[in-house]
C-alpha cells in the first residue's frame, strides 16, 4: 500500500515546477483562498434559492448539514493530528520533492483542506444531490493540488474522504438527534426576513 501510495505521490508532484504558469494557475486553484471563498459563496446562495418554499427549506436544510459537518469534521481532524502525527512529504523525502507551496507544520494525516472540501459537499448531497456536484468537484480539485503542491500523500486525502463521510452522517444525525431546533431555527430566520 505504502508504495502505491509513494508512486501516485511522485506521479502527480512530479507535475508541479514544469511550467510556471501552470504552478501559478493552481496555486491560486487550488490554494487556500479561493476554494474557500468559493464554498462559502455556494452555501450563502444556496440559503437565498430555491424554485419555491420546500425546495429553499431542503437547501437551507443542506446549508446547516454542510456547515456542522464541517465544523465535526474540523474538529475530528484536530483530535487525529493530537493522537497521530505523520510526516508530510516534503519531510519524509527532503530534495526529491516538488514543493510550491508553505511548509504546513501540523500533521498530513489526514489532509484538513480535503476533509473540509469533501464534508461540506457530503452536507449538501444529503439534501440536494444535484448542487453537491460542484462542491464535489471542487474538493476534488483541492484535493489532487494539495498533492501536487507536495504537501500531502494520496492516503492524506483518502482519510480525509473517509473522515468527512464519517463525520458528515454524525453532523445529519445530530441535527435529526436535536430537532425541533434546527427548525425553530429556520423558521425564526424567515420571521426576520433572513431565509
Amino acid at each position: 500500500m505504502f508504495w502505491l501510495d509513494e508512486k501516485l505521490f511522485f506521479l502527480i508532484n512530479g507535475l508541479a515546477g514544469r511550467s510556471p504558469t501552470w504552478d501559478h494557475i493552481m496555486s491560486i486553484v487550488a490554494g487556500d483562498h479561493l476554494l474557500p471563498v468559493a464554498f462559502t459563496m455556494i452555501i450563502i446562495t444556496m440559503w437565498f434559492i430555491g424554485r419555491g418554499p420546500e425546495q429553499r427549506e431542503r437547501n437551507q436544510r443542506a446549508f446547516l448539514d454542510a456547515i456542522l459537518a464541517v465544523g465535526f469534521t474540523n474538529a475530528a481532524v484536530k483530535i487525529m493530528n493530537g493522537c497521530f502525527y505523520r510526516p508530510r512529504p516534503f519531510e519524509v523525502y527532503p530534495n526529491m520533492v516538488n514543493l510550491i507551496f508553505y511548509q504546513p507544520t501540523d500533521s498530513s494525516f489526514p489532509a484538513n483542506s480535503a476533509a473540509v472540501g469533501f464534508a461540506f459537499a457530503f452536507g449538501i448531497l444529503f439534501k440536494n444531490p444535484k448542487a453537491s456536484i460542484l462542491p464535489f468537484v471542487l474538493a476534488i480539485i483541492w484535493s489532487f493540488g494539495r498533492v501536487y503542491f507536495g504537501v500531502h500523500f494520496p492516503t492524506d486525502i483518502l482519510g480525509a474522504f473517509l473522515t468527512a463521510i464519517v463525520t458528515s452522517c454524525l453532523a445529519m444525525m445530530f441535527l435529526k438527534l436535536v430537532e425541533p431546533l434546527p427548525t425553530w431555527l429556520l423558521e425564526g430566520m424567515r420571521r426576520l426576513y433572513l431565509a
